[in-house]
């Protein structure tokens, strides 16, 4: 008997340790356009971010500010699988700026970051330099809560075991009426 509960058990682990599911790799960003720290000597007419999985089109945002916080005008993204697309609707002077944006995975897991490029077209007119933009926080890592998940569901499931085995053994005992 000790023999099938250790090898109930050692199943169950396996199966649960052992089958991806698509929480175990949250998206991220693989390009962008801009880039990151991109120093561009012809001002963006949109911003373009591509990440690794489908992004759900309901919940897509890309924002642009400029040095002083202030919001570039722009489109509602337009989302194409895994990429989406804001189109700038007013032409940036030279200067630094702020590309953040926050999507849905299609494993319902939010991603947000953020990062900078800047403008320095030489024909357009000289500005003073801009205020650096404040650094945007870094995001927790949620790989953790995805080790307690499965942490927990481990343990809930040998619990479940050994409540059967339990009740299984009770019922064996008891003399038939």
């Amino acid at each position: 008997m000790r023999t099938r509960i250790v090898l109930a058990l050692s199943g169950v682990v396996v199966v649960l340790l052992g089958t991806p599911t698509p929480a175990w790799a949250h998206n991220s960003l693989r390009a962008a356009t801009p880039a990151q720290n991109a120093t561009l000597t012809t001002a963006p007419t949109q911003i373009t971010l591509d990440f690794q999985q489908r992004i759900d089109p309901a919940f897509t945002t890309i924002v642009v500010t400029d040095a002083s916080s202030r919001r570039i005008a722009a489109t509602d993204p337009v989302v194409t699988g895994a990429t989406g697309t804001a189109r700038l609707t007013e032409t940036l002077p030279n200067g630094s700026y702020l590309v953040a944006y926050r999507v849905v995975s299609a494993d319902g897991h939010p991603v947000q970051g953020s990062y900078p490029f800047t403008v320095a077209d030489p024909t357009a007119p000289q500005v003073a330099p801009p205020t650096p933009a404040p650094a945007a926080a870094a995001a927790p890592d949620d790989r953790r809560w995805t080790w307690l998940a499965v942490a927990a569901g481990t343990l809930a499931t040998l619990a479940g075991l050994v409540v059967v085995t339990l009740i299984g053994r009770r019922r064996r005992a008891r003399p038939a009426r």
